[in-house]
């Protein structure tokens, strides 16, 4: 698998694991629990800003200059 291939397959699966994130969200009311939603929420939102990180440094990797290594 080449690089451009390995960016798209995870830029995808992140992608996928925010809408997941996101869809739970609506549903924690149900649940008529407050402290459990806090703490789901906390996870949510850790779960979240992880995959921020991975998509920054997709992204970084992407705008890299490898030029300067030859």
């Amino acid at each position: 698998m080449d690089r451009p291939t390995a960016i798209a397959e995870i830029r995808t699966a992140c992608n996928a694991l925010a809408a997941g994130v996101t869809s739970i969200h609506p549903l924690l009311p149900a649940l008529a629990d407050e402290p459990t939603k806090a703490e789901i929420v906390k996870a949510l939102f850790e779960l979240t800003k992880n995959v921020e990180v991975v998509k920054k440094q997709i992204m970084r990797l992407e705008k890299r200059d490898d030029s300067a290594l030859l």
